[in-house]
Order: structure tokens, then C-alpha cells, then sequence
């Protein structure tokens, strides 16, 4: 019978986190108390609240939940906190490399003004890598319910701090509102500003929203990009392309996008050989971290410690990590395994 491992210390890169949502609950309730924040009963038991997204009402309670818990984040120290627990978490579910997406729009009223607040989020993830020793990097995301022009704003500004620690542009929010197409020039500039492009699609409606985001973004990553398994020529076609999908099977379950973890496709894409990176999406809202995704895959979908193992490469093959950390982790998958 073969041993089974602990995937917590399976050597990963996590490259699925949005930044309020990588919040500890506990956190969240102390950070309430001391802004006189009133949190609904949802964030205030302790266990993740009862979502279903598919339907606009079930997003809009999503949304209002998470703006809620943002609005907890006021001060520098307070960003400090969140990506320094944030890190910690990670590290202690086997992540050597951490990919953190922000808008940091959202945080700009609070602490004074667009160019502040992105300079405290990457001040703060800086310190927080030098600190715990986890290689971390930063994701800029539009969000596809403003209008493009804020977004092509978002990504001239991602490309300008490039050197301080942003390595891709994203857009994010319900893809059943805007179109990728919309957002084309934004992210001709982030890539030619050497970012990557790692747009979400894929989650909430169909195989079309993939290929809008190979098509018009020319997409190297798809955030989630779960519901390509209902294309077959779209899944050749990503597996040919190597287009890493950054698929989040607690979220997709949290969400309503499948009923159980057994129906998430995680098995359909891997057969079919489009890369994965398995991410949390907001432990904060959904209840489970990182190691908790590998275990979905385990005891779900029949993954060995092997195929655990191949998922954990194809996290960071797909990531923007430098090649010492790559060839780092690389290796201690494959001593994870001997």
C-alpha cells in the first residue's frame, strides 16, 4: 500500500489569492473591534458563510460581503498584518511562492490615494517575503465593473512598478458583466510592459468566456477557467498553448458553480493535459486554504501522491517565480516524493 504524504509539506506555488479574502477570520473580528465596524452574523461565526453566486442576487450578497471585510483595512499596519498572516498561512501549507491579487483601487480612499495605497500593499509584501522567507510577488487586477479606462490607468501603473515586485495584471469580478474585449488595450499594455496576463474567466459562465480571454487578452494564465471541461477543442487548446489554469475547487463548491467537490473537473482537465495551479481564491469566505485544495484533489478525484506531485509542478511552472526558486521548488517536490 503506498505511504501517504502530507501535502502541507509538498513543496507549491499558490497563484490564486485575492488579498481581503486571504484574511484570518480571527483577524477580521479584531480589526472590527477596533474600527467599530458592525460585521454581519455571515463573518462573525467563524465558519464560512453559506454562498451561491450563480445567480446575481447570490453575487451581489458575495460582493457586499467581501467590501465588508475591506472595509476593515485602514491603515498601513493594518496591510502589514493581513499579507505578513497572509504569507504565514501559505508557508505553513508547503507555498514557496506566493502570487497576492490586489485592486488597488479599492484600498485607495483609506489610505490616500491610488499611487499610497499600492505603494503600502508592495511595501508591505516586500517585507513581509524578507520576514518569513516566502518568495511573494504582486498580481494587479482590474475589476470588469469599472470602465476600461480605468483599467488601462490600473495597468500603466502596474507596468511602472514593475521593478517593485508586480509580475502580472488580472481582471476580476462577476464575468457575466463586461466583456473581455473591453479590456483588450489594457492589457496590451501590461504586456508590453512584461507583464503577465491572467485574467479570470471560466467560473461563471461557460467555455466562451475562456476562449474571450485567449482571444482578445491573449491570456498566459485563466483565473479558474474551470468550465473549459464542457470544450473539448478548448481544452487541446490550452493544453497545447500550456495556458495554466488557476482552478480554486473550494471556491468553485462555495459558490454554487458545482454542487461537490467531486463534481469540480479537476481530473477532465488534468487528463487532457492543461496545467493547473490549485488556489484558495478567499480562505476568509470559503473556509480552506491552500494544502486544503490538494486534499480536495486526493480524496475526491483519486489524485496519487504522484499526480499531487505533477499538480504542485505545473503551479510553478506556471507562476512568474525567478528560475532559483523554480529549480528550489522543483526539487523539493521531487524529495517530497522519494
Amino acid at each position: 500500500m503506498e505511504r501517504v504524504r502530507d501535502v502541507s509539506l509538498l513543496p507549491k506555488a499558490h497563484l490564486h489569492l485575492h488579498f481581503t479574502g486571504s484574511m484570518r477570520p480571527t483577524t477580521l473580528l479584531e480589526l472590527a473591534d477596533k474600527y467599530g465596524v458592525h460585521l454581519p452574523e455571515a463573518l462573525t461565526t467563524g465558519q464560512p458563510p453559506k454562498l451561491r453566486a450563480t445567480d446575481e442576487r447570490g453575487w451581489f450578497r458575495f460582493q457586499r460581503l467581501y467590501d465588508i471585510a475591506r472595509s476593515c483595512l485602514r491603515e498601513p499596519e493594518d496591510i502589514q498584518r493581513l499579507v505578513r498572516e497572509a504569507a504565514q498561512e501559505d508557508l505553513a501549507d508547503g507555498s514557496g511562492w506566493l502570487e497576492i491579487q490586489v485592486d488597488p483601487t479599492s484600498y485607495a480612499p483609506r489610505l490616500g490615494g491610488l499611487i499610497p495605497a499600492l505603494e503600502i500593499i508592495l511595501d508591505a509584501v516586500d517585507r513581509a517575503a524578507r520576514e518569513t522567507g516566502l518568495g511573494m510577488r504582486v498580481l494587479v487586477a482590474a475589476n470588469r465593473m469599472k470602465h476600461p479606462l480605468d483599467a488601462r490607468t490600473l495597468a500603466r501603473l502596474a507596468v511602472r512598478y514593475a521593478d517593485r515586485g508586480i509580475v502580472g495584471f488580472g481582471l476580476s469580478n462577476d464575468e457575466r458583466r463586461g466583456m473581455a474585449r473591453d479590456f483588450d488595450r489594457a492589457f496590451a499594455i501590461a504586456r508590453d510592459g512584461g507583464l503577465l496576463a491572467a485574467p479570470h474567466g471560466g467560473e461563471l459562465t461557460g467555455p466562451a468566456s475562456v476562449r474571450d480571454c485567449l482571444d482578445d487578452l491573449h491570456a498566459a494564465r485563466i483565473g479558474h477557467g474551470v468550465r473549459a471541461a464542457e470544450d473539448p477543442r478548448l481544452l487541446k487548446r490550452l493544453a497545447d498553448r500550456g495556458v495554466t489554469c488557476e482552478v480554486c475547487p473550494a471556491s468553485n463548491v462555495a459558490l454554487g458553480v458545482y454542487e461537490k467537490p467531486e463534481d469540480v473537473p479537476l481530473r477532465t482537465l488534468y487528463d487532457a493535459g492543461v496545467p493547473m495551479a490549485l488556489g484558495a481564491d478567499d480562505p476568509l469566505l470559503f473556509g480552506s486554504r491552500l494544502a486544503a485544495q490538494y486534499e480536495i484533489a486526493r480524496e475526491h478525484h483519486g489524485f496519487d501522491d504522484s499526480q499531487l506531485a505533477e499538480l504542485a509542478r505545473q503551479s510553478v511552472r506556471g507562476s512568474a517565480a525567478p528560475a532559483e526558486v523554480r529549480e528550489k521548488l522543483l526539487a523539493g517536490i521531487d524529495d517530497w516524493l522519494g
